[in-house]
Order: structure tokens, then C-alpha cells, then sequence
């Protein structure tokens, strides 16, 4: 079984309008970048972006922010895009902003198949308007529901031919969860290899997870916020 797609054109042409999908990567570590880009330039508008952050200005999902090409945001943390916040001021873009560990735990939910979970965070707070409470062994919970997509965009160091993933470091973030949720995964990786090169105990997420794999050709890998010490 080949899953390889002959370039990021070709898999952003598999995403309808309207569609869902969720962007792996923290902050601007192991974001799908050339996925990005593709999905920018073909022009796929009123989508829903399930991801961490809603990236800077000019990277990242900042620039499906900036060509109008979304319709909500389901985020944890929306602090370093002020066009994003100058689109929710004025309300021409839907926001869900969940805490991130709940973020976290939705789209492990969504992957598993459990219809839902409680959490203790959120509850009294905005986040818990509408939603069914409970008190479990005295303590107070809030019940959130799963997050699932039509689609997945992950970036992975390496992957081979059938799908199986290997993430670099950070990038192993919120792509591995993302890759089971979602009704079609689309990995994006730097390194595609054939099946038996990489090392079982390596692979991170199995190409059962993954419908379709292409390789990436040019990457930023931009610093969200540079520090430095003066000499």
C-alpha cells in the first residue's frame, strides 16, 4: 500500500469548503508548514481549525487568518496573532477557547472513542456555561465533550510509505493525539522513507492512523519569540 501524495497541492485538493480540520504543532514547533501554505494559496474558505494556537500574523494559521479563510477558531492560547484578535473583537470569526489540558484530553477522547469525559477545570468559570456539572466524591466536575475532524494536518520528522510517523523532539506535540481523531489524517513529513526503514520501536504514530503522507520541501521553522542575553 502506497499512501505518498505527489505534493502538498494534491492533498490540500482533498479539503471541501466548510470543512474541520486539526493543525498539529505548539506554538510554531512542528506545524505543517508547506500544508499551510497550500491550503492558503488554493483558497478553501469558512473553515473550522482545532489547534493549540492560531500561529503569528504572517505564519503559521495567521495567514489563513489574514486571507479571511476561517470561520472558527477552537483554540487554547490566541496571545501572538493580532489580526486574529482584531477579527474576534469586531466578531467576524467564531471562537471556542478551551484550557489547554482539556484541549489536550478532547482530542485523546475524540481518538479513543469515549463520548466525553469530567474535569474539575473550568467549573464556576465561562468556560462551564451550558454544560452538564456533576459532584464526584464531593468535588465539583464539568463534563466536555470529544473533539473529532474531518481532517488532520501533522508534521512528523519522518515517515515512510504506509504511514507509520516519527517526531523530532518537540515537534511530538499535539500531532500524535490529532492523528487519531480525524476521519482522514494527512501527514506532512521531511523524510520519506520505504517500510522496514524505520525502527518499530520508533514509530510514534502507525500508518493505521494515516490515510495519506507527503513530503514537505521547504521549511521556516521560524522562533516564535527569540531570547537573548546581552553580551
Amino acid at each position: 500500500m502506497n499512501k505518498v501524495l505527489p505534493n502538498v497541492e494534491a492533498a490540500v485538493a482533498l479539503v471541501p469548503d466548510e470543512a474541520t480540520i486539526m493543525m498539529g504543532g505548539f506554538g510554531l514547533c512542528g506545524i505543517p508548514e508547506n500544508l499551510i501554505r497550500a491550503l492558503r494559496a488554493r483558497g478553501t474558505k469558512r473553515l473550522t481549525l482545532i489547534s493549540n494556537n492560531a500561529g503569528v500574523d504572517e505564519f503559521g494559521l495567521g495567514m489563513l487568518l489574514r486571507s479571511r479563510q476561517v470561520k472558527k477558531m477552537i483554540s487554547t492560547y490566541v496571545g501572538e496573532n493580532k489580526e486574529f484578535e482584531r477579527q474576534f473583537l469586531s466578531g467576524e470569526i467564531e471562537v471556542e477557547l478551551v484550557p489547554q489540558g482539556t484541549f489536550s484530553e478532547r482530542i485523546r477522547a475524540g481518538g479513543a472513542g469515549i463520548g466525553g469525559f469530567f474535569t474539575p477545570t473550568g467549573y464556576g468559570t465561562l468556560v462551564a456555561e451550558g454544560k452538564e456539572t456533576r459532584v464526584i466524591d464531593g468535588k465539583p466536575y464539568v463534563f466536555e465533550p470529544p473533539l473529532r475532524a474531518d481532517f488532520a494536518f501533522v508534521k512528523a520528522w519522518k515517515g515512510d510509505r504506509v504511514g507509520n510517523l516519527v517526531y523530532r523532539r518537540t515537534a511530538r506535540n499535539f500531532n500524535p493525539m490529532m492523528a487519531t481523531a480525524a476521519r482522514v489524517t494527512i501527514a506532512e513529513v521531511e523524510e520519506l522513507v520505504e517500510p522496514g526503514q524505520i525502527d518499530p520501536e520508533h514509530v510514534v504514530t502507525p500508518g493505521i492512523f494515516v490515510q495519506h503522507i507527503v513530503r514537505g520541501t521547504t521549511y521556516e521553522k521560524r522562533i516564535e519569540k527569540r531570547t537573548v542575553r546581552n553580551a
